[in-house]
């Protein structure tokens, strides 16, 4: 299975962008998505943005995605 994760673009420089995902800045690639800009959030995968999200869809994916981790933290 494959996962797509929204991120925050901090800064550009050339097609390479500092991305902020879960509090964490990474390195990712703008290859696929070169209309992106700095406040945009980008789907993330393999460190590549393959798509520019709104705010609202990346907002409410992120939110998922911390629900579905404090479910499995307290199955164990």
């Amino acid at each position: 299975m494959c996962l797509a994760i929204p991120a925050l673009i901090k800064s550009i420089e050339d097609k390479e962008a500092e991305a902020e995902i879960g509090g964490i800045t990474r390195r990712i690639s703008l290859w696929l998505t070169p209309e992106a800009e700095v406040g945009d959030y980008v789907l993330v995968h393999t460190g590549y943005a393959i798509n520019v999200l709104d705010q609202e869809e990346a907002e409410e994916t992120l939110r998922l995605l911390e629900e579905i981790a404090a479910l499995g933290g307290e199955e164990g």
